[in-house]
C-alpha cells in the first residue's frame, strides 16, 4: 500500500489548449485543464451530470506528448500526483493552488476540436 500514496488517475477531456512553455534550463512544461464528469441520479430520478475541473502540468517527455498530440477537447487519462502551493497575486492576496503533476498520459478516442 505505500506505493499509492499521493496517486491520481483521471480520464476526461482537455478543457483549453495546453500552454507549453520551453524553459532557460532546457525542460519543457505543459499546463491545461481537465475535466471529469460524474453522472447520478436524484431521488426523484432526474439525471444530472457534474463536471470537476482539474489543473493538470507535465514536465519533461510527457509535455513533449502534449504539445504534439493534445488539443482542446482530447479525451485523455493521466496518471500523477496532488500539489499544492502558493502564491502571491497582483494585489498582493495570498492564493492557493492544487495540481496534478502528471507522470504518465495515455491519448484516448476522440480527436481534438480545431481551435
Amino acid at each position: 500500500m505505500r506505493t499509492i500514496r499521493n496517486k491520481v488517475q483521471l480520464i476526461g477531456n482537455v478543457g483549453n489548449p495546453p500552454e507549453i512553455r520551453n524553459l532557460e534550463s532546457g525542460k519543457k512544461v505543459a499546463s491545461f485543464s481537465l475535466a471529469t464528469n460524474y453522472n447520478y441520479r436524484t431521488s426523484s430520478g432526474e439525471k444530472v451530470q457534474e463536471t470537476q475541473w482539474h489543473n493538470l502540468v507535465a514536465w519533461g517527455k510527457a509535455a513533449e506528448i502534449i504539445e504534439t498530440h493534445v488539443g482542446k477537447g482530447k479525451e485523455i487519462a493521466v496518471e500523477g500526483k496532488l500539489s499544492s502551493r502558493s502564491y502571491e497575486d497582483q494585489e498582493g492576496v495570498k492564493r492557493y493552488v492544487t495540481e496534478i503533476m502528471v507522470s504518465e498520459i495515455l491519448l484516448l478516442g476522440n480527436k481534438p476540436s480545431e481551435n
